[in-house]
């Protein structure tokens, strides 16, 4: 397959000929020499179209290009900027380096959004920044991953702000030939199409391609000349629409996705679900498996093995689910092909409890190895999703987490990688993730550093009443009112920052909940204090929208005019200057409903300090010197969270903050410090190289090898792994405890913890007793385990001690022996449990099956 430069015709001197290569790829979008030299040709043009290369190219009047042709600087500026690049595809690897016998398998990376940056908008927020980063630096590890989305034609939503205070919703369309992306083409130069059927009709699906450095990244379009015009809107908007859309979007997504990667030729073997939106994936390769032969039970252990699923919601409502009268009307036609898989099929998704199909659930059944995006989410996401996996302790519930980290390279202020080259090891942006190099940001006078952020936090000034002048002017407001803006925003003032998605449970108004307290904290002439707030609102959510009315409400005030400012349209390109020219990055969620959060992440590797709810990143990030904690009664109900929150908001800005930042003159050299402390502590542990190699260590490697030893001679291994589960879930019922006994007394004086390898060293021990009828399934194809809890420092913790088979008796029946502390009694404190283990299992209870007594 071949990708179509609409603009081929476009002829530019031998001198700057390679000029559209680097437009086309946005390897340009993390590399500050090369943004540079496209903002050369016309900075005010640049700026205003939003820094797309491409749009910059065939704009720019052919007799430029022979003037720049000519100009010395410039063509040494591309020269170098070439030569960069060159080597950035030549340079050996990560990856070649640490796996070189995968380099010829593609990971499948799917998600509904992806945010690289300002000149292509196919994104609404965290999930789609995150998902670029990710493949941004998939690409600098030389990771042979492959993205698949949907393009979207109207992108999200532009927001205006109206003199109300209302958020505006302004749809827009793209013209793709435009865009940095192109049109993927066949060998005979027609466009690549996939096919993808839908209820009653197949939908025709245009394939697009964006470069993403090494990488690439499929995106599937809909509208196209064959589709009916309901199925040509189908890729207009990002979550838009009713459920009928949300659902037809997540079948191209995701049956498309697999179409595609087939169309294309690409070797996968691993496919990673970002979130629930793609899991209808797994249904259209089990359908593959079924049409080359393989039995419906052996198509899924196929698709689990090879399948990871990444979650990102802990809000229930979040995870999608569909009456399941819709996917049944949906797959018809696979179903009718299928009948006889039709209920399996459903069952994968089923949320029995509601009922709905559940793609969360979906997701689920039919990845192995699944993930939370942070320490406490990993905690969050185990609890939710306890019942998938029988009677088990919650920190057994197979869900693990990688915490979310960002592209350092993109968020990085350009004025800061100069400072550290200067005094950092020369390798720390390819070995950012090595702690140890991080010291030398100690030996940063601080007024280096201080002088740095101070013309950070000045840019963003200067772009915050940019963007209040222009809402004022397009809201009719007199030139007077237009003009007062020019004396907001003080660089004196310690500034704070608020900017995200404004969903409810992110409480972007806290702050305004003593409106006499906040305004003693502004408006002190010795130490006043000012807060950005940035970020939209779904258009369906009004509760959303009504945070953003209050706090254009506040900023209205006359106490608060110029001191509380409400930002329109927060975009990448917005959040750079916020991140990187703030003092303090407010955080302040309900918890535990912040899966990780990144945002803080940016500001705190560009020298801003977070302060933060702990709740997701922050609390694990959170060391006490880095940054400081919001606190509250984390387990108390959500009014009493919220006033507890509110209190300490105000009385650590009054007591440590504002203080802390006042405290030294023109240089406030222990907040200086404070920020060395945040950017040493927390940029080498969340960026996503880290993140993207815990990925590729703990997933898809284990995943890529575990698939290939799965279907290796002829499907033999996943033929026996399906056989065995099919096997102990038609018997299992037969596996019965028929007796514990406790013993009752101490074992011999000689045995204790220390002899047993308990916890506890010191507690004289007894000898526990089980006997177990396994029926038709092997003993040796089970665990059999002691469980009890015991107090720690921390809390109670699961206590797991495995019983010994010691002897068999006639009729399948078992017994086995463990040791235990002689106070505790059956039932009373301990319990015994069998369940189901073998070699070939990802995780421990990949069975959800569990006999206790």
């Amino acid at each position: 397959m071949n990708t179509k430069f609409p603009y081929a015709f476009l002829k530019l001197p031998l001198e700057i000929e390679r000029l559209p290569e680097l437009a086309y790829n946005l390897w340009f979008s993390w590399n500050d020499d090369a943004l540079d030299l496209f903002a050369r040709i016309d900075r005010e043009r640049w700026d205003q179209i939003l820094h797309n290369p491409v749009r910059l190219l065939l704009e720019t009047d052919p007799a430029v290009w022979e003037s720049m042709s000519r100009d010395e600087d410039f063509i040494q500026h591309y020269q170098r900027v070439m030569k960069h690049w060159d080597a950035y595809n030549n340079e050996a690897t990560w990856f070649q380096k640490t796996y070189p016998d995968h380099l010829q398998h593609t990971i499948a990376y799917f998600s509904a959004e992806f945010g690289f940056h300002e000149s292509l908008p196919m994104y609404s927020g965290g999930l789609g920044i995150l998902a670029g980063d990710h493949c941004k630096s998939a690409s600098d590890l030389g990771i042979p991953l492959v993205g698949i989305g949907l393009l979207y034609k109207k992108g999200y939503f532009n927001q205006k702000i109206n003199a109300e205070g209302w958020q505006h919703a302004e749809a827009m369309s793209y013209d793709f030939s435009r865009l940095p992306i192109l049109q993927v083409v066949t060998d005979q130069g027609d466009p690549l199409i996939v096919d993808v059927p839908m209820a009653d009709r197949t939908v025709k699906l245009n394939l697009w391609q964006v470069l993403i450095g090494r990488n690439k990244l499929y995106l599937l379009d809909a509208d196209h000349e064959a589709n009916s015009p309901w199925d040509r809107e189908l890729t207009a908007q990002l979550y838009g629409g009713n459920q009928d859309i949300r659902i037809a979007q997540e079948i191209l997504l995701g049956v498309g996705g697999v179409r595609a990667l087939r169309a294309l030729e690409l070797p996968t073997a691993v496919y990673h679900i970002n979130e629930g939106h793609a899991a209808f994936q797994g249904i259209e390769r089990i359908r593959e498996q079924l049409e080359s032969g393989v039995p419906f039970h052996v198509a899924v252990e196929v698709i689990r093995a090879s399948s990871v699923f990444t979650t990102h919601t802990p809000v229930p409502a979040g995870h999608d689910a569909f009456p399941p009268s819709m996917v049944e009307y949906y797959f018809s036609s696979m179903f009718s092909k299928w009948k006889e898989h039709k209920q399996a099929w459903m069952k994968l998704g089923l949320d029995n409890a509601k009922p709905l199909f559940n793609m969360t659930h979906l997701a689920l059944n039919t990845a192995a190895l699944r993930n939370g995006v942070s320490k406490l989410h990993g905690q969050v996401s185990r609890n939710m999703f306890r019942s998938f996996h029988g009677s088990i302790d919650e920190k057994e519930v197979p869900i693990s987490h990688i915490t979310n980290g960002v592209h350092m390279k993109s968020w990085l202020a350009p004025e800061l990688k100069e400072l550290f080259d200067r005094f950092l090891p020369g390798t720390w942006v390819s070995n950012q993730t090595n702690s140890d190099l991080w010291r030398a940001i100690d030996i940063i006078p601080p007024e280096s550093l201080w002088e740095v952020h101070m013309q950070l936090k000045e840019r963003l000034l200067r772009y915050a009443r940019a963007n209040l002048r222009e809402q004022r002017r397009r809201n009719d407001l007199p030139a007077e009112k237009v003009e007062e803006v020019r004396g907001f925003l003080s660089a004196r003032a310690l500034t704070i920052g608020f900017a995200r998605r404004f969903a409810t449970y992110k409480r972007a108004n806290l702050i305004f909940n003593d409106l006499n307290r906040l305004d003693r904290i502004v408006n002190n002439p010795d130490r006043p204090v000012q807060f950005l707030f940035a970020g939209k609102a779904h258009p369906a959510d009004h509760p959303g929208q009504e945070v953003i009315r209050e706090i254009y409400r506040v900023s209205q005030m006359d106490r608060f005019k110029g001191k509380i400012v409400l930002l329109e349209n927060y975009d990448i390109h917005l959040a750079r200057y916020l991140v990187q020219g703030v003092d303090v990055w407010l955080n302040n969620p309900q918890r535990p409903y912040e899966a990780s959060g990144t945002s803080g992440q940016k500001a705190a590797m560009n020298g801003a300090i977070n302060f933060s709810v702990l709740d997701g990143w922050w609390e694990e990030g959170f060391d006490g010197s880095n940054g400081w904690s919001i606190d509250g009664n984390n387990d108390a109900d959500s009014s009493t969270q919220h006033r507890e929150n509110t209190e300490s908001i105000y009385r650590k800005l009054e007591q440590e903050i504002i203080p802390l930042y006042y405290n030294q003159g023109q240089l406030p050299v222990q907040w200086v410090s404070r920020m060395k402390r945040s950017i040493q502590s927390l940029t080498p542990a969340y960026n996503t190289d880290r993140m993207v190699m815990d990925y590729t260590n703990l997933t898809y490697i284990p995943t890529l090898r575990r698939t290939l030893s799965f279907i290796a001679n002829n499907y033999d291994t996943v033929t026996k792994v399906a056989d065995f589960k099919q096997f102990v879930l038609s018997n299992w019922h037969y596996v019965r405890i028929l007796e514990v006994n406790d013993g009752g007394s101490a074992a011999p004086a000689a045995k204790t913890g220390a002899a047993s390898g308990l916890t506890d060293t010191r507690q004289p021990l007894k000898e526990v007793r089980a006997t177990i009828r396994f029926g038709p399934i092997w003993y040796k194809d089970t665990a059999v385990e002691l469980i009890y809890y015991e107090e720690r420092s921390d809390g109670w913790h699961q206590v797991v001690v495995t019983m010994e088979a010691v002897k068999e008796l006639e009729d399948r029946v078992v017994q086995y022996r463990a040791l235990v502390p002689s106070h505790l009694r059956h039932r009373a404190h301990f319990s015994v449990r069998v369940h189901p283990i073998s070699s070939n299992f990802a995780t421990s209870f990949e069975l959800p099956l569990v006999t206790t007594l």
